[in-house]
């Protein structure tokens, strides 16, 4: 956890305007720690993302929310699927793990007609 001054102190490429242009807009969201911003690993991660997206591919600021929100519900759907992936090893018996297991890399499917 970071403050704001120390973060654009030692990250390179990232601006102070331009950061608190993000939060503005809800792109990134610190938490407020008295009377500063206090970044986490995940928040850093965020603004160099969308960094790269900005200077990098040159993404249009207009593109960038829909972009974002994209990159979070892929993000929060590979989370979802790695938490049932652990319940099912966990709890599953080892007969219907091995039979989703084959079934996702399409083994169960029936051969083409020749």
């Amino acid at each position: 956890m970071i403050t704001l001054d120390i973060l654009v102190a030692n990250e390179t490429g990232l601006d102070r305007v331009d950061i608190e242009h993000w939060i503005a807009e809800g792109w990134v969201r610190p938490r407020a720690g008295g009377d500063a911003w206090v970044f986490d690993e995940i928040d850093i991660a965020r603004l160099h993302l969308i960094r790269t997206l900005r200077q990098d591919y040159r993404l249009q600021e207009e593109a960038l929310p829909v972009v974002l929100g994209l990159l979070d519900q892929l993000y929060d759907s590979r989370r979802r699927l790695r938490r049932l992936c652990d319940a099912l090893a966990r709890t599953a018996p080892p007969d219907l793990r091995a039979a989703l297991h084959a079934a996702m890399l399409g083994e169960d499917e029936a051969s083409p007609p020749a």
